[in-house]
């Protein structure tokens, strides 16, 4: 397990090591001069020239990426141009928090509902319960998120007056984080759910035909037992990675639900950073979200190998 658990910590840091190179020339192509965006229009040449001498942009390219790199890891961030010269990792960290608690209140609506759901289907294989399940996933996998957060917002927020219309971090208090992410994590709970579900049915439907169910059965054991101890453990292996990939996407890819519940997560950052051209603010957010997509795979590699031993041994 030792060797299986430093192997993929390698290739977790070859990962981020070519993620980091390409996020950093990505960057470098997008429209527009930084330095003209943060002095504006009328700023003079000669303030320009200062501009990109105190931030290293007139270096060339790798000896920039170079310097970026080993300011990165060191935990100096720089700041944030178009944020009054903040300090870059208080802001990231600080969006990343509001990300991951949104991310956990989405994980506990969509992975228990979702799994639930897949596993009564899987067992319903082509049953009237099976198609119900089917049909209504697709369809509500098939809404954009901006359609769902607004139908979430008219019935509960403005009709009902349960949740608010806009959503802030919430504190410590049980209570707020569900008035407060509720709604969001609802919208993001629906695009995700058709995935692991449909990932959990086949999973399930793949299991019940292999042989060694019928020989538990013929052994005396109770079909709960063998769903419960033997098919749920091999069917959800698949579903780990889906729930492990959507985690990391959840991090940083609920730009759109973000912007309609007007929660400050770090997608919201990362599109105000691109609007601007705050590449420094752009590359440390992006560079968090790689973290944890890749963090995640290598949870659901170690999930992988602890609930199957060949795993391991491959």
């Amino acid at each position: 397990m030792t060797g299986f658990l430093i192997r993929r910590i390698g290739l977790l840091v070859i990962t981020l090591l070519i993620t980091s190179a390409v996020i950093f020339l990505l960057t470098q192509v997008l429209p527009g001069d930084t330095a003209r965006l943060v002095l504006g229009r009328d700023a003079r040449p000669e303030a320009i020239a200062q501009f990109r001498a105190e931030n290293g942009l007139d270096l060339p390219l790798p000896m920039q990426y170079v310097n970026w790199l080993t300011r990165f890891v060191t935990g100096d961030w720089g700041t944030a141009f178009t944020v009054g010269n903040a300090p870059i990792r208080p802001l990231v960290l600080e969006r990343l928090g509001n990300s991951l608690k949104l991310a956990i209140m989405t994980g506990l609506f969509s992975v228990p509902i979702s799994i639930l759901l897949g596993v009564i289907a899987g067992l319903r294989e082509n049953k009237r319960t099976d198609v119900i399940i089917s049909v209504f996933t697709l369809s509500v996998v098939g809404l954009p998120e901006f359609v769902t957060g607004l139908i979430l917002i008219n019935t509960l927020a403005l009709g009902l007056d349960w949740f608010p219309t806009a959503s802030s971090p919430p504190g410590a208090d049980i209570l707020d984080w569900f008035r407060q992410l509720t709604l969001p994590a609802l919208s993001a709970t629906f695009v995700l759910m058709a995935y692991i579900v449909r990932m959990t049915r086949a999973g399930v439907v793949d299991e019940l035909k292999k042989p060694y169910v019928r020989t538990a059965a013929l052994k005396g054991l109770s079909y709960r037992t063998v769903i419960v101890r033997h098919v749920l453990r091999n069917a959800l292996l698949p579903t780990i990675t889906v729930i492990a990939l959507s985690f990391g996407w959840m991090v940083g890819g609920l730009i759109v639900i973000e912007n309609v519940f007007n929660y400050p997560g770090l997608g919201r950052l990362m599109t105000g950073a691109v609007e601007r051209k705050d590449l420094p603010l752009l590359q440390a957010s992006v560079m968090m979200v790689i973290f944890f997509f890749a963090s995640a795979n290598l949870i659901a590699d170690l999930l992988y190998g602890l609930l199957n031993p060949r795993i391991r041994l491959e």
